[in-house]
């Protein structure tokens, strides 16, 4: 009995647990942003990381949206994302080596750069 007591209680736990993971909204991406998520993972994720406060080479892209437009007076998010991904050597971060690949301008379609600098928008 005291058996069928503890699995309902470790069952009743584990259902909670779930339910409320669950009711944590979960930010759905655009079609174009899925685009930059598939960018980002071919060609950021093996110097920038998305999680907060994690270098791999780059500094860490966890709310870049929002740090963005602290790097460059008169740059809103959008622009300095622009420019740090155009002309990388333009602002180099603090604390960062200048290793940053100057060839995405040739590389990324149009539609490929717009999804990567709107999936960046999204990291707030």
């Amino acid at each position: 009995m005291k058996f069928k007591l503890l699995l309902w209680s470790v069952a009743a736990v584990w259902l909670a647990a779930c339910s409320s993971n669950a009711a944590q909204p979960t930010p759905t991406l655009t079609s174009l942003e899925q685009i930059g998520l598939s960018v980002y993972n071919l060609r950021c994720a093996q110097c920038h990381a998305l999680a907060p406060d994690t270098v791999v080479i780059g500094p860490s892209l966890a709310g870049i949206a929002v740090r963005a437009t602290t790097r460059i007076p008169g740059y809103d998010a959008q622009a300095y994302i622009e420019e740090s991904i155009l002309s990388p050597k333009s602002y180099i971060v603090e604390g960062f080596p200048d290793t940053m690949p100057t060839n995405f301008a040739k590389d990324l379609t149009s539609e490929e750069f717009k999804g990567l600098v709107a999936f960046l928008l999204t990291l707030k």
